[in-house]
């Protein structure tokens, strides 16, 4: 079951611009994972941080194991790439100040991990950081941190293979619209062969449907006179 699944998330995956998946050894349940920021607002933006996850026999049961290949100076990365991240936490934790719908469930996929990881990267939580350090450093020094970052983003591009093609907020919201005209275009045409295959559109319908409804009523008005003329 846990083999199927993860075949067909990897599948999903495998498509999308945001992340370049491989898997390791050919084993379904260890991943070499690129995590490609795309957000040109991000302190990220251009990052190619390579992961590995590594899952459970019984998932989606348990969650994966998730870490960071180049450890990043951030409040929630540990020093040896383990990230400090609610929905990589199992069951539930009354103690831990977080909601059940926050930590793992069967519920959740590969896609909603990655996700929420992304999501991290800028919006540190400093309360518990796993990174005391960069903690103390977000918050009381803001523009050091960001250099950090900065540093951590550069260094992650020397991991992008030399085949790979690396995608930009500008050529996935190009071809996010091409796609878009292209299924307007599919569907305007497809729409128009659905009309002349049932004989024309509503409005043709509408217009026989009310045709009648007269020819209907001067009938009607015509047998009456008839009677009439037989009464007199």
């Amino acid at each position: 079951m846990a083999e199927k699944i993860l075949m067909n998330e990897f599948k999903t995956l495998s498509q999308e611009p945001w992340t370049n998946i491989e898997l390791i050894n050919e084993n379904v349940f260890k991943w070499s994972v690129a995590l490609i920021v795309l957000n040109p607002d991000s302190s990220y933006y251009g990052g190619y941080f390579k992961a590995t996850l590594t899952f459970p026999s019984n998932y989606p049961y348990s969650p994966p194991d998730f870490r960071f290949d180049r450890p990043l100076w951030h409040p929630n990365v540990y020093p040896d790439g383990r990230l400090c991240i609610s929905i990589l936490h199992e069951g539930e934790d009354a103690t831990s100040g977080e909601l059940a719908s926050e930590r793992w469930s069967p519920a959740q996929r590969v896609e909603s991990v990655l996700l929420s990881v992304l999501s991290l990267l800028d919006d540190a939580e400093v309360s518990s950081p796993a990174n005391v350090d960069a903690g103390v450093q977000l918050r009381k020094d803001p523009s050091a941190y960001k250099l950090r970052v900065l540093e951590d983003t550069e260094k992650s591009k020397s991991d992008i293979p030399a085949h790979f093609a690396m995608p930009t907020h500008e050529s996935v919201f190009n071809n996010k619209k091409s796609d878009a005209h292209s299924a307007a275009d599919s569907f305007s045409w497809s729409d128009s062969e659905a009309e002349d295959d049932f004989g024309g559109s509503d409005t043709d319908a509408d217009e026989e449907m009310f045709d009648d409804e007269g020819d209907e009523s001067e009938s009607g008005d015509a047998e009456a006179d008839d009677d009439e003329d037989e009464e007199a």
